[in-house]
């Protein structure tokens, strides 16, 4: 199973841009529970934490398309560097707001800027394999790659930033977010030598947005963001219901271990069954997986059922991000990997927001009721209009 990755990292500078995305993305599994954990704390309201968060996750949802299009337009590394410097700049404001308990409208509007400065950076490492391995097999296996990194990111991650907000101190997740997002990206900006070329000022600019399988795709993932953000909310309350809050980073970490887990396998196995069918297959093992944490009182049984629900998310992101390889054309690839990221932050915006209005009114438990809908309106999405993500597979597509 190894073998297969071990290739990749054989070409001139993959190691380099592989470990300073990872560092660089790092925060985005820290983000949105180190806001919730300190405005929580703060507050003691679930709903303010969760407004907040989905402020963030908004701003961020409309900001990435226009950046995915600035960088296609003028390279990675011109657009990088002064926008992580403003999402730093505006993260150390929305903790100094906080700090000194100022007005709610404050932590909102730090909150935008630095959503809207917030950039892909997982779409800007799959576009720079995307240039290495155009129309390469060995593509499924880098993007299966991405989606394990991602999920180490989506293990650690909560367990990092909740034990060093409920541990150390308060403020102290935030603050390890935003040296990692600033080191990692800069650093990855500095690798000039794998970036894609930038897009032509005569090519053609229309949005990727307007192909259908696009747009399917986008609400999609709109769904499944909306379950990714209501599962993180409603978690961390449902430890903070049994009086382990402290294992609120733990069992995320079981749920992206699950996806880990199957994502290590997915990657390296050579697939015959086409990638809309392997889409929408994963669609319904999803759904089907989330269903058994509606009926869960207990945190440690809640850990295993949420690693089983885990299960499905890494082969049904690596697929997606295959198929909007496929179907968008490469000088708008960034952009049209970034309405990925677009659907997912408003996705997880939505479930914050929803979660932790649920949470608080009907208490975290019957909140999973949320996030099993999602779940299964992504599914209906799904299949409803698969033959829309009919595309020529790896070795058709460069014949």
């Amino acid at each position: 199973m190894v073998g297969p990755y071990r290739e990749l990292f054989g070409m001139p500078g993959a190691k380099g841009f592989v470990v300073a995305g990872f560092v660089g993305r790092m925060p985005m599994s820290m983000l949105g529970i180190g806001i919730v954990l300190l405005i929580s704390a703060l507050t003691g309201s679930y709903a303010t934490a969760g407004a907040v968060s989905a402020t963030v996750s908004v701003a961020y949802a409309v900001a990435a398309p226009l950046t995915g299009r600035l960088v296609d337009r003028y390279g990675q590394a011109r657009i990088l560097t002064p926008f992580v410097l403003l999402h730093g700049a505006a993260l150390t404001a929305l903790i100094l707001c906080a700090h000194h308990e100022l007005p709610q409208w404050t932590l909102f509007a730090t909150g935008v800027v630095a959503g809207g400065s917030a950039t892909s950076l997982g779409s800007m490492v799959r576009a720079r394999w995307s240039h290495l391995l155009a129309g390469s097999s060995r593509l499924h296996t880098a993007f299966s790659f991405e989606s394990v990194a991602d999920e180490v990111i989506f293990v650690s991650g909560p367990t990092v930033v909740t034990a060093l907000t409920t541990l150390v101190d308060v403020y102290a997740g935030l603050v390890l977010t935003i040296v990692l997002t600033v080191v990692g990206t800069i650093a990855f900006a500095l690798q000039r030598g794998t970036e894609p070329p930038a897009r032509a000022a005569g090519a053609a600019s229309g949005s990727p947005i307007t192909i259908p399988g696009v747009a399917l795709l986008s609400c999609v993932f709109l769904a499944m963001g909306a379950v990714f953000g209501s599962v993180d909310l409603i978690t961390v309350a449902f430890a903070d219901e049994h009086g382990t809050k402290a294992a609120a980073g733990l069992l995320l970490g079981a749920f992206s271990g699950g996806s880990l887990v199957s994502g290590l396998w997915y990657g390296a196995r050579r697939w015959r069954i086409s990638l809309r069918r392997r889409f929408t297959r994963g669609l319904a093992v999803f759904a089907a997986g989330i269903s058994p944490i509606l009926l869960i009182g207990d945190t440690r049984v809640m850990a295993i059922a949420l690693f089983f629900a885990g299960l499905a998310i890494s082969p049904t992101i690596i697929t997606g991000y295959a198929l909007i390889e496929r179907l968008v054309p490469t000088h708008l690839l960034t952009e049209g990997m970034a309405w990925i990221s677009t659907s997912v932050g408003f996705g997880v915006a939505i479930g914050a927001w929803a979660g932790g209005r649920l949470t608080d009114t009907f208490g975290p438990s019957n909140a999973y009721v949320f996030s099993l809908s999602c779940a299964l309106a992504a599914v209906l999405i799904g299949f409803s209009g698969n033959t829309w993500l009919r595309v020529p597979e790896a070795g058709h597509a460069s014949a």
